[in-house]
C-alpha cells in the first residue's frame, strides 16, 4: 500500500488500516447484522462532487469521473473496488467512519468486504462478505476475485506477517474454505495487493521486497505447474523511485493499470495505464485519472473504469470520506 503522508491518513485503505490493527492487537468481534447505513455516525459528512475541492480528473479519451450510481456510496468510506469479469458483481471495502482507529473497526460489525450484484435497475443493495468464524478476530480488505476463487488481505491470529493474503472458494452461494495463502506468497515473495490475469497465468503484485527501484514496485510471477515462479521486477518505465501499487491487468492482457503519485500537479495518487508493446514489454505509462484516484478495476470489455476516490479538505489536513467512482472510455 501507499506509504506517503497523505495516504497514511486514510485508514480506510485496507492494508494501512489492517497494519495498524496488527500493531495494536485485535479484540474479539461480536456477531452482528448491523445495516451499513445505521452504523454511519450522525455527524458524518457526505461530500458531493460540487463540494469536492480535489475532484478526480480524467485525461483525453475518458468521461468526467462521477460517483458510482446506486446504493454503494455513503457518508462512510467505500474503498478498494473490484468488478468481476462478467461485470455482474462489485466487491469493495467499507467502514462507517474513516475517523475511527482500525482496532475499533474490527468490532463494529460492519467494517470489511462487501459485495453488490448488478440488477436490471443498476447495482443492488450491498451485502457483507463473511470470511471468518464468528469468534475469530479479523479485519479484511482488498478483495480480488477470479471465477470461484477469492484473494483478500487480512489481519488475524496466525498470520506470517502483520497483513497476510488469504484465499477463499465460492461454493453453494457463499464464500467458504478461507485459508492463509502460505509462506511462499506472504513471506518469501512478500506479495502485497495483487491481480491474477484472466487466464490465470500471471500474478502481478506490489511490494517493497528487495531488488526494486525504490518504495513499492510492481512485480510479476508466472504460474508453473501448481506454484508461482520467482517474481520479476517490471522495471522501467513502470517502476520508479516512488510507489507504484495496486496493479490491474485488462481481461485481454493488453493494458496494465496501477496507481502511483500523480505527475500532473494535482495532489494525491493518480491512476496510470501502460499498453503492451509488440515485443511483449510494457510501454510508457500515461496518467489517466488524477487527484486522489487509486485502486483501478476495469470491466472485461475495457469500457468502464472503477476506482476509489478519497475526499480531503482543501488544505489537505483531513480526510473526510471515500467513494467509488467511475469513468467511461469515450470512442475516438
Amino acid at each position: 500500500m501507499r506509504r506517503d503522508t497523505i495516504r497514511r491518513i486514510a485508514l480506510t485503505t485496507s492494508f494501512i488500516a489492517l497494519g495498524a490493527l496488527a500493531c495494536l492487537g485485535t479484540p474479539t468481534p461480536q456477531p452482528t447484522a448491523i445495516p451499513r447505513l445505521s452504523a454511519i455516525p450522525a455527524d458524518a459528512v457526505k461530500v458531493t462532487p460540487q463540494e469536492d475541492p480535489w475532484p478526480p480528473m480524467a485525461g483525453p479519451g475518458w468521461s468526467t469521473p462521477e460517483p458510482l450510481e446506486g446504493p454503494i456510496n455513503t457518508a462512510g468510506g467505500e474503498d478498494s473496488p473490484f468488478v468481476t469479469l462478467d461485470g455482474q458483481t462489485l466487491y469493495f471495502f467499507f467502514t462507517p467512519d474513516v475517523r475511527v482507529p482500525a482496532q475499533e473497526q474490527v468490532i463494529d460489525g460492519v467494517t470489511g468486504i462487501w459485495m453488490a450484484q448488478r440488477t436490471p435497475d443498476g447495482w443492488g443493495e450491498p451485502q457483507r462478505v463473511v470470511l471468518a468464524s464468528p469468534d475469530e478476530p479479523h479485519l479484511d480488505g482488498c478483495p480480488f476475485v477470479l471465477d470461484d476463487w477469492m484473494v483478500f488481505c487480512s489481519v488475524r491470529p496466525g498470520n506470517h506477517r502483520q497483513v497476510d493474503l488469504y484465499t477463499a472458494t465460492w461454493r453453494d452461494g457463499v464464500w467458504t474454505d478461507w485459508q492463509n495463502w502460505g509462506e511462499r506468497i506472504n513471506v518469501e515473495y512478500q506479495v502485497g495487493e495483487m491481480h491474477v490475469t484472466a487466464d490465470g497465468r500471471y500474478l502481478y503484485f506490489s511490494s517493497d521486497r528487495p531488488g526494486g527501484l525504490g518504495g513499492q514496485d510492481l512485480w510479476v510471477s508466472e504460474r508453473t505447474d501448481d506454484d508461482w515462479g520467482e517474481p520479476v521486477n517490471l522495471g522501467l518505465p513502470i517502476n520508479t523511485a516512488a510507489n507504484e501499487a495496486r496493479p490491474f491487468v485488462s481481461a485481454d492482457g493488453q493494458e496494465l493499470w496501477f496507481d502511483a503519485p500523480g505527475r500532473s500537479g494535482c495532489p494525491g495518487p493518480a491512476i496510470f495505464r501502460s499498453v503492451r508493446q509488440p515485443d511483449g514489454s510494457w510501454g510508457e505509462p500515461e496518467e489517466v485519472v488524477s487527484c486522489f484516484a487509486a485502486e483501478p478495476t476495469l470491466t472485461a470489455d475495457g469500457s468502464t473504469l472503477y476506482f476509489a476516490h478519497h475526499y480531503f479538505t482543501a488544505d489537505l489536513s483531513q480526510m473526510i470520506e471515500a467513494d467509488i467512482y467511475v469513468t467511461r472510455r469515450i470512442a475516438p
